[in-house]
């Protein structure tokens, strides 16, 4: 498949191939152009990838490392990495080390020193448990990152049980199995549990041709989360 869309225009920064056009990909209301031939990542994806390589020391330092529900685009290249004391954990993906609950973890306090935890919470009926749990393995030094769909016109986050039919789920929440979404006030419940939180809107270090180039959602904010 990635042979057939070969081309010049669009770059994946995460194995650095070109392609005259990416996939659609989307539930409700498909987006154009976003989803990699190659890695099969998304917009969200390489806008981590370029945020790790250049802003932390994830591809050079000796990091334990938990990574929640991992995604394709990054399993077998961040398990391949020499620096990395790398393990996943999800309760049903068959990527997973270890299978667990993320509101009631298996692991020590102060275990790791970075925790990947990518459009997990959504899916999580009490977040804040959660969040819990994640600070208390975090170490303290280390950093994680906690990416959510967010809607950053709502200064709430937005949640109602009462929707129980999948379709209109979908069309309010994105997905039918997500169970908010999140507002401007996701990184304050961050805040709220102890994290010191950067909120890092990182297509603003890039220009608008790099930002078209690797085709980068220009406004997705990466919650960046530090333990001290």
């Amino acid at each position: 498949m990635a042979l057939w869309f070969k081309g010049s225009k669009y770059t994946d920064p995460i194995d650095g191939r070109q392609f005259r056009t990416f996939l659609p990909y989307g539930y409700e209301s498909p987006r154009d152009n976003v989803l990699s031939p190659s890695t099969l990542s998304l917009e969200r994806h390489r806008l981590l990838w370029l945020f790790l390589k250049s802003h932390t020391n994830f591809f050079s330092a000796n990091l334990k490392v938990l990574h929640f529900a991992p995604e394709q685009a990054f399993y077998k290249r961040f398990r391949n990495l020499d620096n990395l004391d790398y393990t996943t954990t999800d309760l049903n993906s068959p990527l997973a080390d270890i299978e667990a609950d993320i509101c009631n973890l298996p692991f020590e306090d102060n275990t790791y020193d970075v925790i990947l935890c990518n459009h997990v919470l959504e899916h999580i009926p009490n977040d804040k448990k959660a969040m819990l749990e994640l600070y208390r393995i975090l170490k303290i030094g280390g950093w994680g990152i906690f990416q959510i769909p967010q809607d950053l016109t709502r200064e709430h986050t937005f949640e109602d049980d009462s929707i129980t039919d999948q379709k209109e789920r979908a069309k309010i929440f994105g997905q039918y199995d997500h169970v908010r979404i999140y507002g401007r006030d996701y990184f304050e419940k961050l805040r709220n549990v102890g994290f010191e939180v950067e909120e890092v809107n990182f297509a603003t270090n890039l220009s608008q041709e790099e930002i078209d180039k690797y085709r980068l959602a220009k406004r997705e904010i990466i919650p960046f989360v530090k333990k001290h």
